[in-house]
């Protein structure tokens, strides 16, 4: 008897904390927390960290907690090594995806694994006659949004100098720009090392490395980051910029600079490769992240900034006076990368083996002998 009488009264309180609403707590779909480590400008990180964060609690009614470290390229590339699989954040964000690919092999990121819809939104390339990656055939990275890297000029600077505005990279060489062009080393920037990678496909080493030094010849100033070209050729300190990412020019025209932006043939466009490191403490706010930036409200916050659609299903486009109209007139009428031929010369596989060499060799035949003009 008693034991009958112990579980009625075990079946009677269970019924009762049914009645009463009672249940076992579910876990949360994701995280409350979400950390990146990006080269991608603060302009860019900051709007999107702040987008998934108002959708999340929309969505999951989740308080998602988000921060961004920011580093150069070759700075975060080596804080992920460093951490050995003991991530202090979830994402890497941006660079060029032959780093993404080195880290794959190190074992050190996790397959994304987001749905297959937000998978298969994505071309698996971009470009002729070297195809371009937007996302990593085994599954370790993928593309969030479309950025060329081109070149930058001052429109009143160039005409006080007799020029014609610059459309390709050799209007770079001219002897009247000596002293007038900004750049970054490739050492600092991924959006210079993968500009360089450019120049030597181009035209071969020998030949390549030979307008390197014509450059050099131009440059007035080696910046500490990429993002300071386009800021000291606003300012009108020099007169172009070179390897300069679309969304950093456009950042100046949008503080009301006068700036003007082109994409040479040939110039790179990088994917801005978005990976979840293996260790990361919140992988499920990693993956809805990536997702979210997938989506068309994702998208957005791109397109309103300078950059492009990963997906041919989004076309930048706003109504007159926005600032997604204002990027397509900054960067020359381009809606998406997607309506239109992108000739490719970056070769991925040459660029992953060449990247020390190319440093190598930059810091003595250049940066060893530069002497400001």
């Amino acid at each position: 008897m008693t034991r009958r009488m112990m579980l009625s009264a075990l079946a009677l309180l269970m019924a009762m904390a049914g009645g009463s609403g009672v249940r076992a707590q579910t876990p949360a779909p994701i995280e409350s927390e979400l950390n990146l480590i990006t080269p991608v400008s603060k302009f860019i990180h900051d709007a999107a960290l702040k987008a998934f964060a108002e959708y999340a609690k929309e969505k999951w009614n989740v308080a998602v907690k988000v921060s961004a470290i920011p580093a150069g390229t070759p700075i975060a590339y080596g804080r992920v090594v460093e951490w050995k699989g003991k991530p202090e954040v979830d994402i890497l964000w941006g660079g060029e995806s032959a780093l993404f690919e080195k880290l794959a092999d190190q074992k050190l990121l996790q397959k994304v694994e987001i749905s297959r819809e937000s998978w298969e939104s994505i071309p698996a390339s971009i470009g002729k006659p070297k195809p371009i990656p937007l996302k990593d055939r085994d599954g370790y990275w993928v593309g969030t949004a479309l950025e060329p890297y081109g070149l930058v000029y001052h429109p009143k600077k160039i005409q006080r100098l007799g020029m014609a505005e610059p459309k390709e990279w050799d209007d770079l060489l001219d002897p009247r720009l000596k002293g007038e062009v900004a750049q970054c080393a490739p050492t600092r920037s991924s959006s210079s090392n993968a500009t360089y990678e450019v120049i030597l496909s181009m035209y071969g080493e020998e030949k390549g490395w030979d307008w390197l030094k014509k450059l050099a010849a131009n440059t007035g100033h080696f910046t500490a980051r990429s993002r300071d070209v386009p800021t000291v050729v606003a300012k009108g300190e020099y007169t172009a910029g070179f390897a300069v990412p679309s969304y950093m020019a456009f950042e100046e025209k949008l503080a009301g600079f006068e700036l003007k932006f082109v994409a040479p043939k040939n110039a790179f466009v990088t994917p801005e490769p978005m990976a979840i490191l293996a260790g990361a403490r919140n992988p499920k706010a990693a993956r809805a992240f990536i997702e979210f930036l997938l989506t068309e409200r994702g998208q957005k916050v791109f397109m309103e900034r300078g950059l492009f659609p990963i997906t041919p299903r989004y076309k930048v486009q706003g109504p007159p006076g926005s600032t997604a109209e204002m990027a397509v007139e900054f960067t020359g009428g381009v809606r998406s990368y997607f309506d239109r031929d992108v000739s490719n010369v970056y070769d991925e596989a040459v660029a992953a083996k060449r990247s020390e060499a190319l440093k190598t060799r930059f810091r003595s035949d250049i940066e060893a002998v530069w002497k400001k003009p």
